[in-house]
């Protein structure tokens, strides 16, 4: 069984950055795919980005341009970094692993096997 830990979320004011990471517990970390998704209360956990066991990455549009996933595999970690932050990325982030069987949907939070218990994110303006 895996487990992922999430780690870097705080309160920052609009403008600034935060780098999330998230460790998986063990080496089959290299062959996941991974997403970061965030939820707000009352709403749908959305995709922010995912990242390939190759490192080739996607993004929500609303976040290109100013964050940034990246994996480590060595270290087990997915990163987000996150600059230039907007009241409106206020909400809980989780990252994902999919480890297979079938095809990988990116963008949505059904296409995962394991998830993380989240950091809180808080943007002020």
């Amino acid at each position: 069984q895996e487990t992922l830990v999430e780690s870097g979320g705080g309160s920052v004011r609009s403008g600034e950055s935060l780098r999330l990471s998230c460790e998986a517990s063990t080496a089959a970390f290299r062959y996941y795919r991974m997403g970061w998704f965030r939820q707000t209360p009352g709403n749908k956990r959305e995709v922010v980005a995912g990242i390939e066991d190759g490192g080739k990455t996607r993004y929500k549009n609303s976040v290109l341009g100013r964050f940034t996933i990246s994996r480590d595999n060595a270290k087990k970690t997915v990163y987000l970094q996150m600059n230039s932050l907007k009241p409106e990325d206020t909400a809980m982030y989780y990252c994902a692993a999919f480890r297979g069987p079938g095809v990988w949907v990116w963008d949505s939070d059904q296409g995962y096997n394991y998830w993380g218990r989240g950091t809180q994110v808080t943007v002020s303006s």
